[in-house]
């Protein structure tokens, strides 16, 4: 008699939920603030604010690949201060779910909000700061609640409504000095991050496996 093959294991898929990385996410989120910190301090100190002139200047021929920086810059401390605690608390909520899916999440976020921010913004303008990451993280975490819709999931997303879904005003025209066009397309860009991730929901078996 043949010994009967073992049993398949279904493979997970790697859009489904997993264990909380909490440590990754600390220390990730640690080196973003220590990032954008390190970098406004030696743009004050060792260029002047110069490194300004690298933010999103829309239409600009030759200053499209700016979204990767922009981001990164702040027109001083007042403006760096500001966005330093959203940031912190809204990319370790999104880091939480893995390093990895975090940083594919802020590469979204950069290229399609801040492309879409140089071919729509106001000209003659330059565009910078974390704010367009803020509104792509929560953006991301809404979608996420969406797409999923597990309770670990809504709990997320209502927890991220609670203490940021005031800032959603911020996409539209007010303040001339403030990018509303880096609020609008950021969180866009986080909604289709959250799409492309989570769109697909895991399928559940009989035996309440999910695959």
């Amino acid at each position: 008699m043949r010994p009967s093959p073992p049993p398949v294991r279904p493979r997970k898929s790697p859009l489904a939920p997993g264990r909380p990385q909490i440590g990754p996410a600390l220390w990730t989120t640690a080196a973003l603030i220590a990032l954008i910190w390190v970098q406004e301090i030696v743009d004050l100190f060792g260029f002047g604010g110069r490194l300004d002139s690298y933010g999103i200047e829309p239409r600009v021929p030759g200053t499209f690949w700016h979204v990767l920086t922009a981001p990164f810059l702040h027109y001083g401390f007042p403006h760096l201060i500001a966005n330093t605690v959203p940031l912190a608390v809204l990319a370790f909520m999104s880091a939480v779910r893995g390093v990895g899916r975090f940083l594919a999440v802020t590469l979204v976020v950069a290229v399609v909000g801040g492309g879409l921010v140089w071919l729509l913004g106001r000209g003659g303008s330059v565009h910078l700061g974390a704010s367009e990451l803020i509104f792509g993280y929560l953006a991301y975490l809404l979608g996420v609640g969406w797409w999923e819709r597990t309770p670990a999931a809504i709990g997320v997303a209502v927890v991220a409504a609670v203490l940021y879904g005031s800032i959603i005003w911020g996409v539209l025209p007010g303040n001339p000095a403030v990018s509303w066009e880096s609020h609008l397309f950021g969180f866009l860009a986080g909604l289709l991050a959250a799409a492309l991730l989570h769109g697909r929901r895991p399928k559940r078996l009989s035996n309440g496996l999910k695959v």
